[in-house]
């Protein structure tokens, strides 16, 4: 049966081609000062960034800087980030990026006002605030994590080989999400097409857990076949602006919750993805895609009536004179054909990991009992093999 839940979900979201006029709405509600949070610099060579600071400045805001946010935020920019904030008494971390900001400004809020080490009390021992925390928005330029509607946030601590995602109270949630498809049209092709398989792999988390027929399943399925159509079409035409928009909605409904309901939910190929970015720094999208297959093959046999579902309903494998293993397999191998399609990482060799790093790779997972196998250490080291 369905699990018992609560469900509250405190982000409101502007969706559209027009949705940053919507900060003018947003603004006003906070301070005088806001800490504008963004990567690399590509927000600035768009044109995003100046049109972001011609509004705070029209709302007679403050402005400190805090760029450089890189694809697998630090536990050392963490810190420096924090430093910013105190020195500043920062009122909003606008984030203005992918899921990576989003993440890191969630992590500085949260310890803005802690008086212990960050990594150690939320990422280590998994504690929550009990100090003020400073609001979180998002103007979001890349889809996939969800993180503009949700409360995760992953670090990473490069001393330590770590790589570890906290998933904090409703208050950390972002007070508000800005979504203009357009803005993420910029994105080079490896990194939309890394946006889109963790769109799908956030589903496949939530869905291989349970073997009931329930609501979060059958919107689950729906999510994956709309991420599949929308894929095809943004890969071959990526100003595709329907496919883009679809896609951008989608990652937010995969991971704000909502089909977590009533769930287990397993999260392993996530585990096993952030240990292999932990040691390589690879793309956390191309990360998932490379231990998937491997690991599904395995648990395949624990979840079978599940796997034998997915093939018919998201994959449409025809069933007619298959056993369920047959049916399950040929589900898999039609994910993976779509995968090849898209153009994902399909090995973490190709990610710079060799089988010199499987143990430190290993020991870096971190094993979760949620799905239809807890693995085994040594379980954990052969998917890790059949990833190379």
């Amino acid at each position: 049966m369905l699990g018992n839940f609560s469900y509250k979900n405190a982000t409101k979201l502007y969706f559209g081609d027009d949705s940053l006029k919507y900060l003018n709405d947003e603004l006003p509600k906070y301070g005088k000062t806001v800490q504008l949070i963004y990567g690399g610099g590509s927000v600035k060579r768009n044109g995003i960034y100046d049109a972001v600071v011609d509004i705070l400045k029209s709302n007679g805001k403050n402005i400190v800087e805090d760029g450089g946010v890189m694809p697998n935020p630090t536990a050392d920019k963490l810190r420096e980030g924090v430093q910013i904030a105190r020195e500043n008494k920062v009122d909003l971390l606008l984030a203005m990026g992918g899921g990576s900001c989003c993440d890191y400004a969630k992590a500085v809020s949260v310890s803005v006002n802690c008086d212990d080490d960050p990594w150690e009390k939320y990422y280590i021992r998994f504690e929550e605030p009990d100090c003020e925390l400073i609001p979180v928005a998002c103007i979001l330029t890349m889809a996939g994590t969800g993180s503009e509607m949700n409360a995760g946030s992953v670090i990473t601590n490069h001393d330590q080989k770590l790589k570890i995602g906290h998933v904090f109270g409703e208050e950390v949630m972002p007070k508000f999400s800005i979504l203009n498809p357009k803005f993420t049209m910029s994105l080079p092709k490896r990194q939309m097409v890394a946006g889109i398989y963790d769109i799908f792999n956030h589903i496949c988390e939530q869905y291989f857990s349970g073997e009931d027929d329930n609501t979060s399943d059958y919107i689950a399925e729906a999510l994956m076949k709309s991420v599949i159509h929308s894929s095809l079409i943004a890969v071959e035409n990526p100003e595709d602006y329907e496919a883009r928009s679809n896609i951008m909605w989608t990652a937010t409904w995969a991971l704000n919750t909502l089909i977590a309901c009533g769930k287990e939910t397993d999260w392993m190929v996530h585990m096993l993805g952030q240990a292999v970015g932990a040691i390589t720094d690879a793309t956390h999208g191309m990360t998932l895609a490379a231990v998937s297959l491997p690991y599904y093959k395995m648990i395949m046999p624990y979840g079978l009536p599940k796997f034998v579902r997915f093939a018919t309903e998201v994959w449409g494998v025809d069933p007619n004179g298959k056993t369920d293993e047959q049916i399950a397999c040929d589900g898999l191998a039609a994910m993976e054909a779509w995968m090849k399609q898209i153009g994902v990482t399909m090995n973490i060799t190709d990610l710079g990991a060799d089988e010199s790093m499987i143990e430190a790779i290993a020991d870096a997972t971190i094993i979760l009992d949620g799905g239809y196998k807890q693995l085994t250490r040594d379980d954990v080291v052969t998917v890790l093999k059949a990833s190379l």
